[in-house]
């Protein structure tokens, strides 16, 4: 297995990855969801921090972090229905960890659905743990 960065030529081939592994990510009733305008929206920025995990070409994970100077978050760490607990996951919040630490990160942030239990045990196995605070959202668009 191999991490790399996303560039736009992965563009197509992501879109279709979330669509399987997020099913959330097919609900046009939350548009902020939107794979095709995220991936886009990220490459855009240009942080460097988006990457994807591939064996034998094939797409296998996906991680998404942001970090503003106060905290990092991760979004969109997905891997392969088929590929679970075979330490991908492991391996792709690692890469993005470290790159957030040598950004100068103090704390990582990350918002799991409350109904995903599979989620939320691998946050908790890795070493995550619930914030006392309450997630507020605002559509902007």
């Amino acid at each position: 297995m191999q991490i790399r960065a996303v560039v736009a030529d992965d563009i197509d081939t992501v879109v279709a990855f979330w669509r399987d592994v997020f099913p959330e990510y097919n609900d046009p009733a939350r548009p902020q969801r939107d794979p095709r305008t995220n991936i886009v929206r990220k490459l855009a920025f240009g942080d460097g921090l988006f990457w994807l995990a591939t064996d034998d070409g094939a797409v296998v994970g996906t991680v998404m972090a942001g970090y503003d100077g106060h905290r990092g978050w991760i979004y969109s760490l997905g891997v392969d229905r088929g590929r679970r607990d075979h330490g991908i996951g492991r391996a792709l919040l690692a890469h993005a960890e470290d790159a957030l630490r040598q950004r100068g990160c103090p704390k990582v942030n990350v918002q799991v659905l409350e109904s995903n239990a599979g989620a939320r045990a691998f946050w908790q196995a890795a070493g995550y743990a619930p914030d006392p605070v309450v997630s507020f959202g605002r559509r902007l668009r």
